[in-house]
């Protein structure tokens, strides 16, 4: 049974009916012609029209389900994402120790235990393999969403700075909360290995002398920085932007969280996601996110240099920078809010679905591997706090 009432009232067409109002052309376009692949199984392209219904055998006259179909869209988007963390983990936690233990066999001055990721060696040899690990956790993941996703690199990466206002505002909210994340966790565990190790060397010298260490400090906030960002805000975020920028939001930092595998840099990995997806939105550019994630990354060392300085004024120090460093933010943010408090901005896509926030939050997180990858990391979080 099929009626010929295709108005606007009576057709849903999801691809079509998104919020498309704030990115660029030429991104849309693009987004647009990924959904509308036919051959794309990572595409939430449901249409229906209300007014028409298909004959089921035994089953009589029925309605294709929008709810039904979305969940089933967000459960292979988040098979493919719960696989990538998937690798992610196994490479942190197994690669790691095995190549150390490899190399250890071939005489190299480096040494670990099953038992904890702290390294033990020669600076040259520590360096290189917690590079190469770097590099392998976050490459082999991004590497593996892109196949699978297939999305087209304008889509895949927001490459273009519509709004530079929003991106100065998110450096602003960046260095806020850093500094408000920093109070449970004053700096990253690996950060704070890196340093002692280098100072314990030579007490008398500075770890800035040491080629070793700053080798390994630029390449963790530019290189390692890059492409974490090309892995949490590429192609999975494009994704799962089909279903609302906020959803979105939430999945990639609730990600970015639980790979940090540690309940104390959790709440400042979550947050400083949430703001780095956000400004990428809001100016259009995935250089925003990286800017943030940057910022973040030299205010902890910042921290970590801070805390390697005198006794006599180590608290006040720390304290003080802790609260410039906020107050700054804060001005800049406020600043740029009374300058465009008259303005109508809307940066951000929303989403009109069957389903509520939630139920689609659980669809996507009790999709496996999800399930267990986030199982995992809070069981690897726990055992951090216990032993």
């Amino acid at each position: 049974m099929k009626f010929s009432d295709t108005s606007e009232d009576a057709v849903i067409d999801v691809v079509e009916q998104f919020d498309y109002s704030t990115q660029n052309e030429a991104y849309n376009e693009s987004f647009v012609t990924w959904r509308r692949r036919i051959d794309n199984p990572f595409s939430f392209n449901f249409t229906r029209n209300r007014k028409e219904s298909v004959f089921v055998e035994g089953k009589g006259f029925e309605n294709k389900s929008f709810s039904a179909a979305e969940q089933d869209c967000i459960g292979r988007i988040m098979n493919v994402t719960g696989i990538a963390m998937f690798i992610w983990i196994v490479v942190d936690n197994l690669v790691s120790r095995l190549a150390v233990a490899i190399f250890d066999l071939l005489n190299f001055d480096i040494h670990t235990s099953f038992f904890s990721k702290a390294i033990y060696g020669g600076k040259t040899e520590i360096i290189t393999t917690l590079i190469l690990i770097s590099v392998l956790k976050i490459w082999l993941p991004t590497h593996y969403l892109r196949r699978k996703l297939r999305m087209p690199k304008r889509v895949e990466f927001m490459t273009t700075l519509n709004h530079a206002s929003d991106m100065f505002g998110a450096i602003f909210m960046a260095l806020s909360v850093s500094a408000i994340s920093s109070l449970p966790s004053i700096y990253t565990n690996r950060m704070r290995e890196v340093f002692d190790y280098f100072k314990s060397i030579n007490v008398d010298s500075s770890v800035w002398d040491q080629e070793q260490f700053v080798v390994y400090t630029v390449f963790d906030i530019i290189i390692v920085t890059v492409i974490s960002e090309l892995f949490f805000r590429g192609a999975v975020f494009g994704a799962l932007r089909q279903f609302g920028d906020y959803f979105a939001i939430i999945i990639t930092s609730v990600m970015s969280g639980l790979l940090v595998q540690d309940f104390l840099e959790m709440p400042a990995a979550i947050m400083i996601s949430a703001v780095a997806s956000i400004g990428m939105l809001r100016s259009g550019s995935i250089f925003t996110a990286i800017f943030v994630q940057a910022i973040f990354k030299m205010y902890r060392l910042a921290l970590v240099l801070i805390d390697a300085g005198s006794e006599d004024s180590l608290h006040l120090g720390r304290n003080s920078f802790i609260l410039i460093v906020f107050l700054i933010g804060a001005f800049g943010a406020v600043m740029l809010y009374l300058f465009r408090r008259h303005q109508e901005i809307h940066r951000i896509a929303e989403f009109h679905s069957e389903l509520t926030m939630s139920q689609r939050l659980i669809a996507a997180f009790k999709t496996f591997p999800v399930s267990a990858v986030v199982c995992f990391c809070i069981l690897a979080a726990a055992l951090q706090v216990i032993f």
